[in-house]
């Protein structure tokens, strides 16, 4: 294993897999090719002011050519590991993207996505060898992470495995190996340079010095919070390299920290956000693929082999014939991708976050508007909804799109007991002014107050025409006075089933077909949607509750929505397209 640093080559084996999936050789969907044309435009503009990280074939190669001496024990008869194209790119990616004055590693952080049965274990395990003991880095922390340490230990086997099937890694009852077996301590002594990789779990007891070198995240969907990850992160924080791996399928929780750390990486390859020192690497079929087209399944599947082509042909049949749990596995795990668990989803959450919009309050300036109010009871989340009806002309026809502000209360004082219970970033979201919170009555409980006081500032500063209020009537007894000095009709919406099934109903209809819109900064009433199912009565009239499961997450914005959209429903708009003709709205709302 000393061996493994080789000298210069000529083959330049992660360039070459990009370069196959760009021009076709290699099926790939666009996420895929985006990783690949990341790599080859930055090697057109290495060593520049802009971008002053240069390829290193070298170490590219050190971490493959480790990765090749390792042998497979598992099966009928030990081989030796043969990476497929894919590996050589993330590996040699992570490796061989240096700075070109530090000479230290490009990427810091990494997320890759990819179905399940696509080695992964590797994906984990050689990385923890090698920068345990092969990189040249001395004392190395390196932790294999999970929510659960006895999980986490699943991929430390894995680097067992390796280790037992090579004498010079393991040793022999004369020779000490180059890595000592722990697994007592759940743990991997790194002899070359004094380190160790360890299993990380929640449950692990406290550690001193915390400073992963390399730290892996594996089935990161599983994980509820971003605990794991935030203390990987934050422990390298004074590193001068380090890597933090995130290698996961997809998931059923669509409002997860690992469908986060999805959208962000596909912000970063769609160039919407530059963070030059994380590299993302997603393999999952494109929008519009036919799902039961087996040709499109290698996009997510980029290990493709005949045994997993037989696999998912014979899961294909089963999904397809079964549905429902069944099918979602199947979309989930064999095919990559993001699909709630729930049957009883109220909302498409696709073409809800399609909603999302550059639009905003500014352009609703002058217009008219109805508040639907979902008030809390005591020291919960308050919220308020302003929708907006809006007429405009599309192919000779009028078309009636809808624009929803949202904002929410909720008492200071039981800010960090929410933060605790909800897993929510109320935080964060206070902080760019999505969330008030109040301080009257020692910050305990909601001073509706602060809502009557925030709505008649919010009206006048953008000259709203107010056209009504509906209102939750639970505990709106001594606030019915303040809402009535609106001077507009107050409307009672009792909450049930009955009263609410139209509305609900119909702004589901509205998502459908595109014609909602709300501000795509607005991440609290975003994330609300996640949250709801639906439920009937005896006449098979639906109102909204929350998802099995959800019990701690907030849905009051979505009450407060449906509530708006009764009134808006009941009145015509009179926001005629004319008003609107020359305006930047109408320019952003039709791109």
């Amino acid at each position: 294993m000393q061996e493994q640093a080789s000298g210069a080559h000529t083959v330049d084996r992660p360039t070459e897999y990009a370069e196959a999936v760009i021009c076709g050789d290699v099926f790939a969907g666009s996420h895929q090719r985006l990783a690949c044309e990341r790599h080859l435009t930055d090697l057109s503009r290495q060593g520049t002011e802009e971008f002053p990280y240069i390829w290193d074939i070298n170490k590219a190669h050190d971490i493959i050519h480790f990765a090749e001496m390792l042998v497979l024990a598992e099966g009928d008869e030990p081989r030796p590991l043969r990476l497929k194209g894919f590996q050589d790119f993330v590996f040699g990616s992570w490796n061989g993207w240096i700075h070109k004055d530090t000479k230290r590693r490009r990427f810091r952080t990494s997320y890759q996505q990819v179905a399940r049965q696509n080695g992964k274990s590797i994906g984990n395990a050689v990385p923890a060898l090698y920068y345990g003991n092969f990189a040249g880095y001395q004392y190395p922390q390196v932790y294999t992470a999970a929510t659960k340490e006895l999980q986490a230990k699943i991929v430390l086997r894995e680097c067992y495995k390796f280790i037992n099937a090579d004498p010079e890694l393991r040793g022999s009852k004369t020779t000490k190996g180059l890595f000592t077996i722990q697994d007592y301590r759940s743990l991997i002594q790194c002899n070359l340079t004094n380190g160790y990789i360890m299993a990380l779990g929640r449950d692990t007891e406290s550690i001193d010095g915390f400073r992963p070198y390399y730290g892996s995240l594996d089935e990161y969907h599983k994980h509820k919070t971003n605990q794991m990850h935030k203390l990987l992160v934050d422990g390298t924080r004074n590193m001068p390299e380090c890597l933090v791996s995130i290698i996961t399928t997809a998931g059923f929780d669509l409002n997860s920290p690992c469908k986060e750390e999805y959208d962000y990486g596909v912000k970063v390859l769609h160039g919407l956000v530059k963070d030059e020192t994380h590299f993302v690497f997603i393999c999952d079929m494109d929008a519009d693929d036919d799902m039961w087209d087996e040709s499109n399944w290698q996009k997510s599947n980029p290990l493709w082999t005949p045994e997993i082509i037989n696999s998912l042909r014979n899961d294909a049949i089963k999904a397809r014939e079964m549905g429902g749990a069944e099918l979602r596995n199947f979309m989930t795990k064999a095919l990559n991708m993001w699909v709630h668990a729930s049957d009883e989803q109220y909302l498409n959450l696709e073409k809800w976050a399609a909603c999302a919009s550059d639009t905003t309050l500014e352009d609703m300036r002058g217009r008219s508007c109805y508040l639907g109010l979902d008030l809390s009871s005591g020291g919960d989340l308050t919220s308020g909804v302003l929708e907006f009806p809006i007429d405009v002309e599309e192919k000779g026809e009028n078309r009636r799109k809808y624009y929803l502000e949202s904002h929410s209360f909720m008492p200071k004082a039981r800010l960090a007991e929410h933060e605790r219970t909800d897993r929510e970033p109320y935080t964060i979201w206070a902080r760019d002014g999505l969330l008030t919170l109040t301080e009257t009555m020692g910050g305990l409980k909601t001073d509706y107050k602060y809502i009557i006081a925030y709505y008649r500032e919010l009206i006048e500063k953008y000259e709203l025409q107010l056209l009504g209020i509906a209102y939750d009537p639970f505990n709106a007894d001594a606030f019915l006075s303040d809402l009535e000095s609106f001077g507009v009709d107050c409307t009672m919406i009792t909450q049930s089933a009955r009263n609410l099934h139209s509305a609900t109903e119909d702004f589901k209809l509205e998502v459908d077909a595109g014609n909602i819109m709300y501000d795509k900064c607005n991440e609290l009433f975003a994330r609300s949607f996640a949250n709801v199912t639906t439920e009937r009565n005896s006449f098979g009239e639906i109102k909204l509750k929350k998802l099995k499961g959800k019990t701690t997450k907030r849905i009051d914005p979505c009450d407060a929505t449906i509530d708006a959209h009764k009134l808006a429903m009941l009145n015509k708009p009179i926001i005629s397209v004319a008003e609107f003709a020359d305006s930047d709205f109408l320019r952003r709302l039709w791109g």
